[in-house]
């Protein structure tokens, strides 16, 4: 089952994806009572986008299920959120919710590439957190391309995160405005201008910088023949993060 959620964010009303594993679901209304009461706030809707053919019965509230939570790639609706992905996410016995970002599906606000909206990966990371059915000591997050900038802020921002899974992503976004000519014009307009001249700008997005201040288990995945984010930027993450301590693993 896989719901569209509404849920809040720095003020503002954003969307996300919530996919339970085969097998289990609950009436929309219901877990849209429980956001609701967790934010003191009503309309946040709550629809069911996909269910299977054959309805479910088993108990989603017998236990306290895993989270992983799914940082996008891409900005607007290019990358946008994959539900086929969160369907196959969620067979391997976790719950999936994977933030759109602001400004992205009728959320309110504008996607910054690593700005402002990396609130709304920690807002939904607090959300879970509160739902009756999540293991709140369990949430793991995983960025992928672009979405690894966002999953690292997370993990350096939130206590707690269980797990941290970058795949096929961005280390380095200097690097990145350097060998993807294409996206330069893009990542002038959202961050303001060159490397050159916010470079602080370029530096508090990249994963790269953060490391030294990621304290989960980390695991790095990357292809080394990748065409969008060179396989470097997975290797020298992986590089930084064996300096720095924490338990790291590296799949190419």
């Amino acid at each position: 089952m896989i719901y569209h959620i509404t849920y809040l964010s720095g003020g503002l009303r954003v969307k996300g994806y919530l996919s339970l594993p085969y097998g289990y679901e609950r009436p929309a209304a219901e877990i849209q009572s429980e956001i609701e009461r967790f934010y003191g706030e009503n309309n946040l809707a709550v629809t069911e986008l996909a269910c299977p053919l054959k309805r479910a019965h088993q108990d989603l509230y017998a236990k306290q299920w895993p989270v992983l939570l799914y940082c996008r790639g891409g900005m607007g609706k290019f990358g946008r959120v994959k539900s086929d992905w969160l369907e196959l996410f969620s067979q391997f016995g976790h719950l999936v919710f994977a933030p759109a970002y602001r400004g992205s599906e009728g959320g309110e606000g504008r996607d910054e590439f690593g700005g402002a909206e990396q609130e709304d990966v920690r807002s939904a990371y607090r959300l879970l957190q509160s739902l009756s059915f999540v293991d709140p000591c369990r949430i793991s997050v995983m960025g992928f391309s672009r979405g690894a900038i966002n999953a690292a802020q997370t993990a350096t921002g939130m206590p707690g995160v269980h797990r941290l899974i970058l795949w096929s992503g961005v280390s380095d976004l200097t690097q990145t405005y350097e060998e993807r000519i294409d996206l330069r014009r893009m990542l002038k307009r959202v961050i303001g201008g060159t490397p050159l001249k916010k470079q602080a700008s370029f530096i508090s997005r990249s994963p790269l910088y953060m490391a030294a201040e990621i304290t989960c288990p980390v695991l790095v995945i990357h292809g080394t023949e990748d065409a969008q984010v060179d396989f470097r930027h997975g290797l020298q993450m992986f590089e930084r993060m064996q300096q720095n301590g924490p338990e790291a693993h590296m799949h190419t």
